[in-house]
């Protein structure tokens, strides 16, 4: 058996084999139960308890979000100064101070400069912890501890919403404190575990070259191969607010299928996402398997628009049926695309400076969620059946261009690092 072949958890239990993979585990709980936790009421807050506009609540939440695509790249070359360890427990410790600031808020000034604070350092620290797993875990288990992470996240997070509709349903300001300080606490006490982490030993080793010359430490915002897939991985990004905008809002206003079908849709996600991502994430771990990866993913995404359409003027026991069927393709095409952006992401950058790279690859990606409500807006929802046809053809094509792109990435020999044997 090769090392890409072991399974980063013990047979028959859930237990992390790598030393360094059991305590981002530990943290990832943490981290994703306060998100969760915080998730269903962030908006609600600011609207019912602290009386703003829900307009202008949109409107900082879309400001901060520019800054923090705007931050990732700075914040990817910090940690390739001073070590992504450090970096990340500066930016975590931060959001969560930044967080326990909301409950200070009485003024759209004050949300606007704390939302933009925890906004910023949480979308800076995308890349950062990309470049954190980079350091500390081996190359060959790194997509599947990726996977196996996300899986915690989804778990983490459900469990974390459940509770955080407790709150909802007490709806008082003292309870939607609790929350907050709890979130708050979620991002502190990981942030102290970040910097303990122990590198791995392709980094120890690799400490005693030289360092590359200086060119090549902002080398990745002007890599066009780079760029182009990570522009391309963007686009398939897009998917994941189909079912967290696109998908309530079609099933209001286009389907006769019962309000309910939303909550249904995302539990489906959330299961089979756990189920699926650690094994998916096991044949995509090399760049030829992670290319083919997101030309599939690009494909059933394709095909999951088309079965999305084809709920409008249904009966509502056939449109949920229809909207069940297209979310369980969906969930395939999610988990092909995490798992083949993860390897890119990686074997695609230079290893000296892989904070910039996964700076650039996070920044990508938030640009691309980001521009997603809008983008499934203005085509599925506002356009029927013509805009989830156009939805699905930008999903293929993307998909099925990251073969070009990837070759033309590969021809730098420096690219990657060295293979496992």
């Amino acid at each position: 058996m090769t090392l890409t072949d072991q399974p980063v958890t013990r047979a028959g239990g859930l237990l992390p084999v790598e030393p360094a993979l059991r305590r981002l585990t530990v943290l990832t709980l943490f981290n994703a139960f306060g998100n969760g936790l915080f998730f269903p009421l962030g908006v609600l807050y600011f609207t019912r308890i602290v009386g703003l506009d829900t307009t202008s609540v949109g409107l900082g939440m879309t400001v901060a979000g520019l800054v923090g695509v705007a931050a990732g790249v700075p914040a990817g070359r910090a940690a390739d100064r001073w070590g992504a360890r450090r970096v990340g427990a500066l930016l975590w410790g931060g959001c969560g101070l930044a967080t326990a600031a909301y409950t200070l808020v009485t003024s759209y000034a004050g949300f606007l400069v704390a939302v933009v604070c925890v906004t910023g350092l949480m979308m800076a620290s995308r890349g950062v912890m990309g470049a954190v797993y980079a350091e500390v875990l081996p190359v060959a288990s790194r997509v599947e501890a990726r996977a196996y992470l996300r899986m915690i996240v989804n778990v983490a997070m459900g469990v974390g919403g459940a509770c955080g509709a407790v709150a909802l349903q007490i709806d008082t300001r003292g309870a939607y404190v609790v929350v907050i300080l709890v979130n708050a606490a979620s991002f502190a006490a990981p942030a102290l575990m970040v910097r303990a982490l122990p590198l791995a030993a392709h980094v120890v080793d690799r400490a005693a070259e030289p360092e590359g010359p200086a060119g090549s430490r902002w080398r990745a915002v002007r890599d066009l191969p780079y760029l182009a897939v990570t522009v391309l991985n963007a686009v398939l990004v897009v998917h994941y607010t189909l079912l967290e905008v696109g998908l309530p809002l079609w099933i209001v206003e286009r389907t006769d299928a019962p309000r309910w079908a939303a909550a249904l849709l995302m539990i489906v996600n959330c299961a089979l996402v756990a189920l699926l991502q650690v094994r998916v994430a096991r044949h995509a771990s090399q760049v030829p398997s992670a290319v083919r990866a997101m030309g599939w993913s690009g494909l059933l995404l394709a095909v999951a628009c088309a079965v999305y359409a084809l709920s409008a003027g249904l009966s509502p026991v056939w449109a949920v049926v229809a909207l069940t069927a297209g979310s369980v393709v969906h969930v395939f095409a999610e988990v092909l695309s995490a798992a083949g952006a993860w390897t890119l992401g990686y074997e695609l950058a230079d290893a000296r400076a892989h904070g910039v790279y996964q700076g650039v690859f996070g920044s990508g990606m938030s640009a691309g969620m980001m521009a997603g409500p809008a983008l499934v807006t203005v085509t599925a929802i506002r356009h029927g059946s013509a805009g989830w046809a156009l939805l699905g053809v930008l999903f293929a094509v993307a998909g099925l261009a990251m073969r070009p792109a990837v070759r033309w990435a590969q021809r730098d020999a420096w690219r990657g690092e060295p293979a496992a044997s």
